[in-house]
């Protein structure tokens, strides 16, 4: 059973001084388990800062993130690498995915960088893009894929390891409305059924509204929030 991935106090500075720039200033947040939450604001609120902290990317400057009991500033540069690769799955705005590498091996690449072998490996991820519409297009090169086929083989990626908690950072902002919306509805359905926390950064209400809860942020603070029933 996973436990809730919290947020407490967060501050994220960077520079020194008059010329310090503040991208949180003493955020909280609790991300319950399964729960889809959308962090909403725009440019400049610090709802990315906030992502990279609740993922272990960056340390804050002060405060906590809480995963699984531990907190992940106390957790050396090589661990939280490595909790990015089991605990936690990532869904890019451009997918990021390697053009060299076939969709399946693409996908496969959490799994056999934490250990698995290539064989069991590129078996599961086989089976996420099958679940996710993509049977037949494993060997395909992301060249060859539409952009809304390559976010799928993104979203198997950050799936083949059963994460306990999804992040997505503007996924669709690559994409046309159909296809975003399309890509939405099987990012918020594939996590559900997997019972892994999703956490997507978006400055557009349109996606927030596939999620259970949305955050909104501004001046690195968290300003309101609401769930989905009362935004509709």
């Amino acid at each position: 059973m996973n436990a809730p991935l919290v947020a407490h106090d967060l501050v994220q500075t960077y520079g020194e001084g008059s010329t310090a720039t503040h991208a949180l200033a003493g955020v909280d947040l609790t991300v319950a388990p399964g729960e889809s939450v959308a962090i909403m604001g725009p440019s400049g609120s610090g709802k990315t800062t906030l992502l990279h902290c609740l993922a272990g990317v960056i340390r804050p400057t002060a405060g906590s993130v809480t995963w699984q009991g531990t907190d992940l500033a106390t957790l050396s540069d090589r661990r939280r690498t490595a909790l990015r690769r089991t605990d936690f799955g990532f869904v890019f705005q451009s997918g990021q995915l390697l053009p060299e590498l076939p969709a399946v091996e693409n996908a496969a690449l959490p799994l056999m960088l934490a250990g698995t072998s290539r064989v069991e490996a590129t078996r599961v991820a086989a089976a996420w893009l099958g679940h996710l519409g993509l049977a037949g297009m494993e060997k395909r090169r992301p060249g060859e894929l539409s952009g809304g086929q390559a976010q799928r083989v993104a979203i198997a990626r950050a799936l083949v390891g059963a994460p306990g908690v999804v992040f997505a950072d503007e996924p669709t902002g690559a994409l046309d409305q159909a296809t975003g919306a399309e890509v939405l509805s099987v990012l918020t359905s594939a996590t559900r059924d997997t019972g892994a926390s999703l956490v997507v950064v978006t400055h557009d209400a349109g996606v927030a509204r596939h999620c259970s809860r949305t955050v909104t942020m501004r001046d690195g603070r968290v300003t309101g929030e609401f769930l989905a029933e009362a935004a509709r």
